[in-house]
């Protein structure tokens, strides 16, 4: 008859924490996936993503900040509005890494190294008005806009389309609709 080790059973469940090892692809280097397309054109899409990944991931961020720190008569519609856009941002960060990912990258990930990637100028601890929050995500906004519409164009002439399609599907049309829905909260209407 056999016996039941339970010692060795109970070793052979337990998790096995504070594991370490070497990094199995360093950043900035790519691996050559099977999508037929020139390891060249996957460097350039994959290191332009990562920017567009930093800045998305920063303005997703930013979306945050302010709906915890608003405040005024229209605390309530923006609170919601900017947890919306967060969302949404927070969709574009998945499919942008991914995007990266098939191309045999690795994508930015970690905070401080977001960080020191984006270009969107970094806002202050504390809380703003209203109006100066706006204009903050609208110049972000833009920023994003203005680098995914180059991005795009290089995709598409290095024949990167699942980029393009990507940046100008996705990006483009969402931070564009979004920059719309903030910009008409910062128009003049009594001015006469």
């Amino acid at each position: 008859m056999k016996t039941i080790d339970a010692d060795a059973i109970l070793t052979r469940a337990t998790p096995v924490a504070h594991q370490q090892g070497h990094e199995i692809q360093p950043f900035n280097h790519l691996v050559k996936m099977p999508i037929a397309l020139a390891h060249a054109a996957c460097a350039e899409s994959v290191e332009n993503l990562n920017q567009l990944l930093a800045d998305t991931i920063t303005l997703r961020d930013l979306y945050k900040k302010h709906h915890w720190q608003l405040a005024g008569p229209t605390f309530y519609q923006l609170h919601l509005l900017f947890d919306k856009h967060y969302d949404e941002q927070n969709d574009l960060v998945d499919a942008i890494a991914e995007r990266i990912h098939v191309l045999g990258g690795v994508s930015i990930a970690m905070a401080p190294d977001v960080a020191e990637m984006t270009l969107i100028p970094r806002p202050p601890k504390g809380r703003e008005e209203v109006p100066v929050q706006l204009s903050r995500l609208l110049h972000a906004h833009e920023i994003v806009l203005k680098e995914a519409r180059t991005m795009a164009r290089l995709a598409a002439n290095s024949g990167d389309d699942g980029t393009n399609d990507l940046i100008v599907s996705d990006i483009i049309r969402r931070n564009e609709l979004q920059a719309w829905f903030v910009a008409e909260h910062v128009v003049n209407i009594h001015v006469k």
